[in-house]
């Protein structure tokens, strides 16, 4: 990982050295101006160092483990790279620190900081000398052909891997259907003369392999010409095809050129069936430039493809593609028994060993090859032992125990580019199965200055670019999607998290505290506070934090601000969950700090200090019972995201609603998101200067507010989220004069609209190509004005809460073409819905809730092919009994008949304790 910390180094010193002509364009001090060259030309000479030997790095850390020549200079790299960091923050930090303040305050800082600046100049001229000997040594004492030693252990790590997941048949578990849809697509139309690509693609160690393998014995002998390949990371093309050619039978020199080897390879395949296994393939370039144009295409060619990654598998033919998930739980116990006890003629588990037994399989979460090799192991153990290991499991020790695991996934590890191995490491930090949500993890990615721009795509494009890579190499898995199929939560897998957490303390990345009493985290640059007792031996080893989030509801303020009194350099503070009411003031001496998350605590208040935290990018400060901003939060300039709502409670119930702003906010020219702000006539007017918000959410709006809120929103050019609340159900939303943005895709209107002017405001949004998700709450439509929303074609989700007073719903032929989930809830007349053929064309989910006069299923229900879910809560008794009960009469056969084509339906009444599925 010490290529990934010199990259993020670089970005460092590239943002350090950027500061230089802004600095000598100041008035300095003639000694201060001295200091300051003598550090800045050190800062150039460390980045050019660091640059040069980047590319090295990537190279060579792969022989980590294997060369303790490199070993040593590699772990050398990453402390001196540490320790370089220290000195910029510091650098950055002070020199921040000489902007705020009086004439005479500024002064005498900087005549104090003269000292500083030669002290830190003195620290990186001996760390860049130690750069410089670390780099002798290393070529002094470098063994000649080191590389290909390297190289060949790695091939013998994937050798090994390789006979790892090559199963015996009879421990083959879980693969049946699969093996089935597989076999299929090989040899169904072997007579015709085509071309079909299969790709079998998940998680390292999920059985690719092995379900590939199986399918291949006992088809190969279809085909004339049969041959499996391993594809390598790092393949050379004319080695591959090679390679290829020899699987094949074909006699091949190792000299011979490389398009003499595609003419073999095309002549020895002419008109016959062949088939062509590639395993492990880890980009999609390898297929696509060069293997795929070689093989002829007048005959039947049948390959199969195995990846981590779903870019890979997406060359397959249409349908041909099997994203392999985890094990059942009950394929997972059988293979756990065939492993664990197969020197037992039974291979029955005793009873006494069953629940710890279930205790192995929660962590293995359906993983085979972590199920075979904790299966394999404790098969050879007393079962006296077995406590013993799964303490050790426990532990996250990545020792003999999935020694196996831990090698496979490494490979997956390895092969990332240094961009993400910080952010992989990163997702580390969060609990075991924790459900991580986008924005937060890019939030936490950029402010820790792993995102560095590319090309005309922001931050966030990237970073999202980032998660997504990380999905598809699966190395996360996706736990929620949006309405437009993008990742809106994802999850660690265990075994990749206990290798990551490993893997994060051996580089000194962070540390993850779970347990009782006392802990260290010397060196260590993060800290993931997972335990109430939290105790650490010596404050002094927090120097060197750059993150703390803590993920326990109580937290000790006092011992919280004891670690951050002396973590002066501390970028991020997430506290989101906690339930701290009050921060301690240390918080505020943290000038460095660019994340500061407060969301769904009890902080009631923040203080005027908040101002002085002026590289603060995100404040996070959602669904706390914070009811104003202090006015100095206008002097952050830096700030990207203000995330701010208060918890009300009002009689039995609760609300989230908007806070107030200081005047001031107006001068956050660089904000992204505004949510929630509570609407006044002088804060939206400071908000119409915010043009650079993409996500706006304004609550308690009245018709006075009509000008302002209009004026403000039509500035908003890139805005894509909008959310607008009325202050009570019976205010009118000032919406008729309201231009939206072609950038929006997500509107939320909770509130009246003005009965007359619907149809003309569903007409203004008609321009609105982006718009994908609808809410609308208390909108009082009637039939004549749902009938003006067809105009928006390109929904993919519409919500109706309390916002229909009609009695008739009526869906056109071709309205919604694109609306895959329908909501309407709170219809109080609702009798009737007619859906024409040819409408709502690809809807998935309907649901109705709380309309007690529906009593029969929308007319046209049957013409919805694509309906996998429909829900009915709380509708007229009689459309509930009459499909609960038993198809007697021919009404009731009439209405089961109408959605026998759907997948799950579900029914309920809340006041007869009901709930039953259908279907």
């Amino acid at each position: 990982m010490a290529e990934a910390v010199v990259g993020v180094l670089i970005g460092k010193l590239g943002a350090a050295l950027a500061n230089e002509a802004a600095t000598y364009g100041a008035s300095l001090l003639f000694k201060e101006a001295s200091s300051l060259k003598g550090l800045f030309s050190e800062i150039r000479k460390a980045e050019g160092e660091l640059e040069s030997m980047k590319a090295y790095l990537r190279d060579s850390e792969k022989f980590k483990n294997t060369d303790k020549t490199t070993g040593i200079f590699i772990n050398k790299i990453q402390e001196l790279s540490f320790r370089i960091e220290d000195v910029v923050d510091e650098f950055m930090y002070k020199l921040e620190d000489n902007k705020h303040g009086g004439f005479a305050s500024k002064t005498k800082k900087r005549i104090k900081h003269v000292k500083v600046w030669r002290r830190l100049t003195l620290q990186l001229r001996d760390i860049n000398v130690e750069l410089e000997d670390a780099t002798k040594r290393r070529d002094r004492y470098v063994i000649p052909g080191m590389e290909r030693h390297g190289g060949n252990s790695d091939h013998h790590a994937r050798y090994t891997n390789q006979a790892l997941c090559f199963a015996r048949e009879e421990d083959l578990v879980g693969i049946e259907g699969n093996a089935a849809k597989l076999k299929g697509w090989l040899v169904d139309d072997l007579d015709e003369r085509n071309t079909k690509i299969t790709t079998v693609w998940g998680m390292g160690g999920v059985g690719k392999t092995t379900l590939v393998d199986h399918v291949y014995k006992i088809v190969k002998l279809d085909f004339d010409a049969a041959a499996w390949v391993t594809v390598s990371k790092s393949y050379q093309v004319d080695d591959l095809l090679k390679k290829i050619a020899r699987e094949f039978g074909i006699s091949i020199a190792s000299n011979m050129e490389m398009i003499r080897v595609v003419d073999v390879i095309r002549n020895h395949l002419e008109g016959k069936r062949y088939i062509l296994v590639l395993d492990d393939v880890w980009d999609q370039d390898m297929w696509i430039n060069n293997i795929m144009p070689v093989f002829p295409t007048n005959c039947c060619g049948r390959f199969v493809l195995t990846s981590r990654s779903s870019e890979v598998a997406s060359v397959a033919t249409i349908n041909c593609a099997i994203n392999l998930e985890p094990l059942r739980e009950n394929h997972s116990w059988k293979l756990f028994c065939n492993e664990a006890f197969w020197n037992s003629d039974d291979k029955r588990c005793p009873s006494e060993l069953f629940d710890l037994a279930g205790k192995f399989l929660q962590k293995c979460n359906g993983l085979p090859i972590a199920i075979a090799c904790i299966g394999r192991l404790l098969s050879i153990k007393p079962h006296s032992e077995w406590e013993t290991v799964y303490k050790e499991l426990e532990s996250h020790s990545t020792n003999n125990a999935i020694k196996s695991v831990d090698t496979i996934l490494r490979v997956s590890l390895e092969d990332l580019p240094s961009e993400l191995k910080n952010c992989f490491l990163h997702c580390a930090m969060f609990p075991e199965d924790y459900e991580i949500k986008r924005r937060r993890l890019i939030r936490h990615w950029i402010t820790s200055g792993f995102i560095r721009k590319k090309g005309n795509e922001t931050l966030e494009q990237v970073a999202e670019g980032y998660l997504n890579d990380l999905v598809n190499r699966s190395l996360l898995q996706v736990v929620r999607k949006n309405e437009v199929g993008r990742v809106k939560s994802c999850r660690m897998h265990d075994v990749i998290r206990h290798l990551a957490i490993d893997k994060a303390e051996e580089e000194c990345f962070g540390k993850v505290y779970e347990g009782n009493g006392t802990f260290s985290v010397h060196g260590m640059r993060r800290l993931s506070i997972q335990s109430i007792n939290i105790v650490p031996q010596n404050q002094s080893d927090a120097t060197h934090l750059r993150a703390v989030y803590a993920f326990e509801s109580s937290i000790d303020v006092a011992l919280l601000g004891t670690i951050l009194a002396s973590s002066t350099l501390l970028s991020t503070l997430d506290l989101q969950g906690t339930q701290i009411k009050m921060l301690p003031n240390e918080v505020f001496n943290l000038f460095n700090l660019r994340f500061l998350g407060l969301r769904n605590t009890r902080i009631e208040s923040l203080p005027e200090a908040v101002g002085r935290l002026q590289n603060l990018e995100v404040l996070d400060a959602a669904f706390t019972l914070l009811q104003s901003l202090p006015k100095d939060v206008a002097k952050l300039k830096k700030l990207r995201y203000l995330y701010a709502s208060v918890f009300l409670r009002e009689g039995n119930s609760t609300r989230f609603c908007g806070i107030s702003a200081p005047r001031g906010i107006r001068n956050l020219t660089g904000l992204h998101a505004l949510q929630s702000l509570k609407a006044s006539k002088e804060t939206l007017r400071d908000v119409a200067a915010l043009t650079e918000l993409r996500t706006f959410d304004v609550s308690d709006v009245t018709s006075e507010h009509s000008i302002n809120l209009c004026s403000a929103i039509t500035n908003m050019t890139h805005l894509a989220h909008l959310t607008v609340s009325a202050l009570n159900e019976n205010e009118v939303l000032p919406m008729d004069a309201l231009r939206l943005p072609e950038t929006l895709y997500k509107l939320g209107l909770t509130g009246q609209l003005e009965k007359t002017q619907i149809p003309q405001i569903f007409s203004s949004w008609s321009n609105l190509n982006n718009l994908t998700i609808l809410q609308l709450t208390s909108s009082k439509l009637k039939e004549d004005s749902f009938s003006s929303l067809v105009t928006l074609r390109s929904l993919c989700s519409l919500s109706l809460c309390r916002a229909y007073d009609g009695k008739i719903i009526r869906f056109s032929t071709q309205s919604f073409p694109c609306l895959q989930t329908l909501y309407i809830r709170g219809a109080p007349q609702l009798s009737h819905v007619e859906i024409e053929e040819g409408a709502l064309g690809i809807l998935v989910e309907l649901v109705f809730s709380n309309c007690p006069e529906l009593k029969h299923l929308p007319h046209g229900i049957e013409h919805i092919t694509t309906l996998e879910v429909l829900i009915l809560r709380d509708t007229a008794e009689e459309l509930i009994e009459k499909l609960r009960q038993e198809r007697e009469s021919d009404e009731r056969k009439e209405e089961h008949m109408k959605i026998e084509h759907i997948r799950r339906v579900v029914v309920r009444l809340t006041e007869k304790n009901i709930w039953e599925r259908i279907r």
